[in-house]
């Protein structure tokens, strides 16, 4: 049994999304879990609340009618009042970060996830204007989600802006076809996506890794190298392997290699480091689309510094 309340900060300006996002977190059952929700409400948008969602989720709504509400002592009476096992606080950023952040938090609560909305039609004027309220929830958010974002727009600008002032953060733009993108260009990445062998560090491979996964069309035709280790996988024909690096995607007990299918005459399981100078192509699979590598050239290398590649 979950033993603290868990507490989702959603915060941005006004209409910048955040009631339709805690509408689609509220009607999706996998995130409700039939637990007892307190909704604080730090404005009134011209969004509104799906009480049909509400009422199915056993969820709460308390408005803030002004900032002067936000104290340690309101909180610690909704906590006693209502005892939620989850808090959603929809908070406008005008209110500033701080005075949210002055206060403490009922005993039990605890903060696991901080949201910044992002209206992208008004962005390019917010950062201008109002640079350093919309920017510092972003600070400390977890993800900056931009909204009603044109398909076609060049979203890149967008992400180095957002970046430089929240490195942390994950950045996700939602088209208003319906569909997401992170906003990655290749000028955006760690590496030379114009040079004839893009070298790949080997502090940044888990970029190249999550990268490639993503955005498989990104290196078609194109050659690449890095240092990493063949692995043996019982479901390749020979002459196939996996090219990569053992890592740890959470903690030390969750290790374990992560890498590309890769063609070539690598012998799997020999011991060493090998720099691999590879060519990609992008295939499917599964009706997925991924990135498979051909061996071009092979030289032995030195063993990184760290053993394991880190994704957190």
């Amino acid at each position: 049994m979950q033993d603290f309340v868990a507490v989702y900060l959603i915060t941005g300006f006004l209409e910048s999304g955040k009631t339709s996002l805690i509408n689609n977190m509220l009607q999706d059952e996998d995130f409700s879990r039939n637990q007892k929700t307190l909704l604080i409400c730090c404005e009134e948008g011209m969004e509104e609340y799906d009480m049909d969602a509400i009422a199915k989720g056993d969820t709460t709504i308390v408005t803030f009618d002004s900032a002067d509400e936000i104290t340690t002592e309101r909180f610690a009476e909704l906590n006693k009042q209502y005892k939620p096992e989850r808090v959603i606080i929809e908070y406008n950023s005008v209110w500033t970060i701080e005075r949210l952040g002055s206060c403490m938090l009922p005993r039990k609560w605890e903060v696991v996830q901080i949201i910044t909305t992002v209206d992208a039609n008004t962005f390019d004027n917010y950062y201008t204007n109002m640079r350093q309220i919309m920017t510092d929830p972003m600070k400390v958010s977890d993800l900056i989600l931009f909204n009603r974002c044109d398909p076609k727009a060049n979203k890149s600008p967008w992400r180095r802006q957002v970046k430089a002032v929240a490195p942390r953060a994950n950045v996700l733009f939602e088209n208003t076809d319906g569909t997401s993108e992170d906003g990655v260009a290749d000028e955006d990445l760690p590496y030379d996506m114009k040079a004839s062998v893009i070298d790949i560090d080997d502090d940044c491979l888990p970029v190249f890794y999550l990268d490639s996964m993503d955005h498989p069309d990104r290196y078609d035709r194109k050659t690449v190298r890095f240092v990493g280790q063949a692995f043996h996988d019982k479901q390749m024909p020979k002459g196939f392997f996996l090219f990569g690096r053992m890592a740890m995607t959470c903690c030390a007990d969750d290790v374990a290699p992560i890498g590309w299918i890769t063609q070539g005459t690598l012998q799997p399981g020999a011991k060493g480091y090998i720099k691999l100078t590879a060519s990609c192509k992008r295939v499917v699979s599964g009706g997925e689309n991924m990135l498979m590598l051909t061996e071009v050239r092979t030289e032995p290398a030195p063993a990184p510094k760290e053993k394991y590649l880190n994704f957190n």
